[in-house]
């Protein structure tokens, strides 16, 4: 439902956030200012949605609220338009990647040459703690004597040469290439809390200290028994290993994002308009409403708008997921991003920029991709407390080592202690949600499925109840003549056809016009109708090239002493099937009868079994009478039905069901149920085509067809299947890997934990969390 008129909602980017802790405390900042209505921020796309009331707050202090917990924040460009704002967002998005694998790129061939060059102070770490690391023990079995054995000189270099050295590169990369971490752990804790930088500084802050004293002032170590070992390598690597993980994180991240921009490439550069009778090509940009554009077979329409003049076959796969091109020809409406395919168009434009549908369906899939699924709450609340908890048992970690055990080991200590701060960054929480309800959302536009928020996404996959709208629902919402009847004495029935066209088309009734159109598909050259006369509740009668005619309903034909004894057996059929039956008569003798109805689609029933297969009860609701709905539910077999019901009265029905217990999904056109819609969990607006900025609807299909409900609900169920993943595993992951890092495998199977190899572990748990929900892009729904 829309906005008060005096709440505002905004969207601007957030710089800086790394987890889960950095989002939930930029969230919780946010949603405390007064005037905040609520607040949602994300860390898949960097960005705060804040609904907010602009006479108590303005978007600057949403800013400055942001800035003041620590991170960066700048508001939308004046004058940037909806079609062109996720482009500069994805440039910087590029942009961020090419940074993040430059610095991790570097820092890595420096983490492999300060491993080369601490192979001679290898020998001098706790033997016994060197064994119990899986990487050392690979280094010490494969990689030392192999190097020892091409250049053996390194083993003959200064170890206070190369203490010096290292001290140097791990000085390089701290301030160059892991500079971020730091400045925005110390921006944390200005601001009293904490987040997955304050664990990587603490880490290899803490190792980095130590080998620096160590390496200035050894005979602090020595002169208590102790070898004075630095740890330069492991900070190296241990920093190369994040920024390796944090960029196949960002190129992941920029798959996630791809729906928008598959979108966005719908949109043509340039439209050909006629001027003075000439083609001229201008950007898009400066096309407005009315001016008249040339469309040649093969290329995209640029904007919205009205066929004028010529006829093609117009494919809107791209757009609404129809696989079958659609024909166009003058008066019908075309969509922006569409391809014409094999004729020549002339379009007036209508909607342009900010208005067209294209940059509507953006907006919906921005605004869904900025929104939280209640499934995100549990997250957020464990993310708040979650590095706190990870920096106290890192303590406990390093006070247990150091006095619980029978040497006291100081090496053991710091690397259990610095592999528990870095294997439990909550990367992988934060990410666990929002990644794949960007997807899902991505994928279902692509299928012509907008689903409107993430709280919509997840009611979808809840409900155990579907309730159809009878007409333009289930029934194409057009009256058709379904059967006819003629006379056997007609000898002419086109000739007759013409004349019963010629009456209608003179009537402008709904029921006529459906006459028309079966009787003349192409109404043209219809002779003209003399005294011409319309009987409200009964029909129409006049004179036709000189033949008087009547057309209407049983009571009009009776009142006027017309038999109807040869139709009998026509009228009983079609009365049992609940069809409005239309009777001609000619000079006081009955000449033909029309059976009227409004079809089922041709899919309706196909997809009310696969819902009821599905273990999906379906129910219809209506306003139609109650013998038509009869015959409508019979004939898809729906046994839950209501007929005869105003707006108030489906309301009350689907709160029936919600009161005992049931999850409900209402489908509608979206605009006579507008208020069954908003009533349901999950109200699914049908049909919906351009006008998708007035739906009541939490789901839109812009594809008319009932067959993308399946699609839907298919999504919508694999994507909360895939989110419930995501946040096992990353619950799962810190449950055992805290743990293991901690040394709690050391006394039964002497394994203790390096922070190499943890901070290796915290990189692929976050890239597996974003490549879970990227399956989202392919799976078969």
């Amino acid at each position: 439902m829309s906005e008060p008129t005096n709440i505002q909602r905004l969207t601007f980017q957030v710089e800086g956030m790394s987890c889960a802790a950095c989002q939930a405390r930029v969230q919780r900042a946010l949603q405390k200012h007064p005037g905040v209505k609520d607040a949602v921020v994300n860390l898949m796309l960097h960005n705060a949605t804040v609904t907010f009331e602009p006479s108590t707050v303005s978007p600057d202090n949403l800013v400055e609220t942001v800035i003041d917990t620590g991170y960066e924040a700048a508001l939308p460009e004046t004058g940037t338009s909806i079609l062109s704002a996720p482009l500069n967002l994805e440039r910087q998005q590029e942009e961020n990647y090419r940074s993040l694998r430059r610095k991790a790129l570097f820092a890595f061939a420096l983490a492999l040459l300060a491993m080369l060059l601490s192979m001679p102070l290898m020998t001098t770490h706790d033997p016994d703690a060197a064994s119990s690391d899986p990487f050392m023990q690979w280094l010490s079995g494969g990689v030392m004597p192999l190097i020892h054995s091409t250049i053996p000189e390194i083993m003959s270099v200064s170890p206070d040469l190369i203490r010096w050295i290292l001290l140097l590169i791990t000085i390089f990369v701290m301030t160059w290439a892991g500079r971020h971490f730091y400045t925005r752990a110390w921006a944390a804790a200005k601001h009293r809390t904490t987040d997955m930088n304050t664990l990587i500084a603490i880490g290899t802050g803490a190792a980095f200290i130590y080998s620096f004293i160590a390496t200035i002032a050894p005979t602090l170590f020595t002169s208590h028994g102790t070898t004075a070992d630095v740890y330069y390598e492991a900070v190296v690597f241990i920093i190369a290993l994040v920024l390796i993980g944090n960029t196949i994180e960002s190129r992941a991240k920029h798959r996630a994002t791809g729906a928008i921009r598959e979108l966005l490439r719908l949109q043509p550069k340039t439209a050909r308009l006629i001027i003075e009778q000439e083609e001229i090509e201008l950007p898009i940009e400066q096309v407005i409403a009315g001016d008249k554009i040339a469309i040649r077979p093969g290329e995209r329409i640029p904007v919205d708008g009205i066929v004028e003049s010529g006829s093609s076959s117009v494919d809107e796969a791209m757009l609404t997921g129809e696989p079958i091109p659609v024909e166009k020809q003058s008066d019908d409406r075309v969509v922006g991003g569409t391809i014409n395919r094999n004729g020549r168009l002339i379009i007036r434009a209508e909607a342009v920029g900010d208005a067209s549908t294209l940059a509507r369906i953006v907006q919906l899939v921005q605004d869904t991709q900025g929104t939280r699924a209640p499934i995100q709450k549990m997250a957020d609340r464990i993310s708040a407390i979650f590095v706190p908890v990870v920096l106290l048992l890192a303590i406990m970690t390093f006070f247990a080592w150091l006095t619980l055990t029978v040497d006291h080991s100081l090496f053991r200590a710091m690397t259990a202690a610095v592999a528990v701060l870095i294997i439990a960054c909550p990367c992988a929480m934060g990410l666990a949600v929002p990644t794949a309800v960007m997807v899902a959302s991505g994928r279902g536009a692509s299928s012509g499925i907008l689903i409107k928020s993430g709280e919509a996404l997840q009611l979808l996959a809840q409900i155990d109840t579907v309730l159809f709208d009878k007409t333009g629902t289930l029934t194409a919402g057009k009256p058709q003549v379904t059967d006819h009847f003629l006379s056997p004495q007609i000898l002419d029935p086109s000739a007759l056809f013409a004349k019963i066209a010629a009456l209608e088309r003179a009537s402008g009734h709904p029921l006529g016009d459906a006459i028309v159109a079966f009787t003349t598909p192409d109404a043209v050259n219809l002779p003209d109708v003399d005294q011409f006369e319309a009987l409200p509740g009964r029909g129409v009668r006049g004179t036709v090239e000189g033949v008087s005619l009547v057309l209407g309903n049983e009571r009009f034909l009776t009142e006027l002493e017309i038999t109807l004894d040869a139709v009998e057996p026509f009228l009983q059929h079609h009365e049992s099937a609940a069809d409005t039956v239309v009777f001609v008569a000619s000079e006081q003798q009955l000449v033909a009868a029309f059976a009227i109805a409004d079809p089922v689609r041709n899919t309706a029933k196909a997809v009310v079994k696969q819902l009821q297969q599905n273990s999906l009860t379906v129910g219809m609701l209506t306003g139609d009478n109650i013998r038509t709905a009869t015959a409508i539910a019979n004939q898809l077999g729906i046994t839950e039905f209501h007929g005869s019901l105003l707006p108030e009265g489906k309301v009350a029905a689907i709160k029936q069901l919600q009161a005992s217990g049931h999850r409900v999904a209402m489908v509608g056109d979206g605009v006579n149920d507008a208020p069954a819609l908003a009533q349901a969990d999950v109200g699914i607006a049908i049909g919906a085509g351009t006008a998708i900025a007035a739906e009541a609807g939490e789901v839109i299909l812009i594809r008319d067809d009932l067959q993308t409900i399946l699609t839907a609900i298919s999504l919508s169920r694999t994507a909360m299947q895939i989110t419930r993943q995501n946040l096992f595993w990353a619950f799962l992951y810190n449950v055992i890997c805290i743990p293991v890092a901690a040394g709690l495998l050391f006394p039964v199977a002497g394994i203790l934990l390096s922070p190499m190899l943890a901070s290796a572990a915290m990189a692929f748990s976050s890239v597996t969390v974003v490549s879970n929900s990227l399956r989202l892009r392919w799976i078969k729904l």
